[in-house]
């Protein structure tokens, strides 16, 4: 089958299209044939091994020293059940589904944990807008919901907001109750309105440690500020999120569990079976909605990356293989 490889870390160009073994499911596993991928952010620095602050080391040792221990690479996927496992009852084959591995969407089929974060497609999400949940939506609904447990009411400054997780941050923030400012480039302020945005500033002339307003949570999904500066603009009780691993955020995240009514919280979010199905859940409520940007298919797996670090304005699909209905169409019309 073909498959994305990546022989070396490096930039997008790095990436060619290989022949690889088609992968046997175990007996707890699933096979899908991948319809749709996407290019995420973590994808883009797995391939690059751009792993930031004090992760850089523990990234290589990892994801390989030298090269990706796992060349086959890609995060995200949605697309048809192949073949179960012996022990599998949760999937049939032809089940639609959509998830996320750890590597291995880039290829026409992926091996999945049964009972990992894999879902069934709902029927009016597309695959596209479902492979494009697993990231950006469930790093947010993680940090809001679980972490922070925003409730109705409550002041969300989102810093960032017109990125991969941002996006999905200002929707999960609204459908929470929450009153959200958003903070992102001036291009996609009617984007960010539109998903719900209370408010919208420019990131480029917007100080919010130096507004008036105070807010009950700051995520900082920019890596752009830190728990100090944060803190004199927080409520009583107020949160600061961040996704990056630095020295100071670790810090903080300890210190301030100790002294203060107003604390730091760090944390990986890791897909599981629970967090895909509520995502599938919300999608089908239409109260997420993925951003598509562009689509490439698996032969322009290096423009689609480069595509991506250009900052384009929503998710960036790979079409890995067709979808049926479609292979199905041009099959009846050639016999036709």
């Amino acid at each position: 089958m073909r498959a994305a490889f990546t022989p070396a870390y490096g930039p997008s160009d790095v990436l060619e299209l290989r022949a690889i073994p088609r992968p046997q499911p175990g007996p707890r596993q699933v096979l899908v044939n991948v319809h749709v991928s996407v290019v995420s952010a973590g994808d883009r620095r797995l391939r690059s091994a751009d792993f930031p602050g004090i992760s850089a080391l523990p990234g290589r040792l990892m994801m390989g020293v030298l090269r990706p221990r796992h060349p086959v690479q890609g995060t995200m996927f949605a697309g048809r059940v192949a073949e179960v496992g012996a022990q599998v009852t949760r999937f049939k084959v032809g089940d639609e589904v959509f998830g996320q591995v750890d590597n291995g969407a880039w290829a026409e089929a992926v091996l999945v944990d049964a009972e990992g974060p894999i879902a069934l497609r709902p029927d009016k999400v597309s695959r596209e807008a479902a492979a494009a949940l697993s990231y950006g939506a469930g790093t947010a609904l993680h940090f809001l919901d679980e972490l922070a447990q925003v409730q109705p009411g409550e002041e969300v400054l989102i810093l960032g907001g017109s990125g991969g997780v941002g996006r999905y941050a200002i929707q999960i923030a609204r459908w929470l109750g929450a009153v959200v400012t958003a903070v992102g480039s001036e291009a996609h302020h009617e984007r960010m309105k539109a998903l719900g945005a209370h408010q919208v500033h420019d990131h480029r002339s917007f100080d919010y440690t130096r507004a008036e307003q105070r807010w009950d949570v700051v995520f900082d999904i920019a890596d752009c500020s830190s728990f100090p500066q944060a803190r004199e603009r927080l409520n009583a009780g107020g949160r600061y999120l961040t996704l990056t691993i630095r020295p100071g955020h670790l810090f903080w995240m300890l210190a301030s569990r100790l002294v203060g009514d107003k604390h730091a919280v760090f944390n990986v979010a890791i897909g599981d079976r629970e967090n895909t199905e509520r995502l599938a859940q919300l999608a089908s409520e239409d109260i997420l909605a993925p951003t598509i940007a562009a689509r490439f298919s698996l032969e322009q797996i290096a423009q689609a990356h480069a595509c991506a670090e250009s900052g384009a304005r929503g998710s960036v699909v790979v079409e890995v293989t067709p979808p049926f209905s479609l292979a199905r169409s041009a099959t009846e019309r050639l016999r036709a």
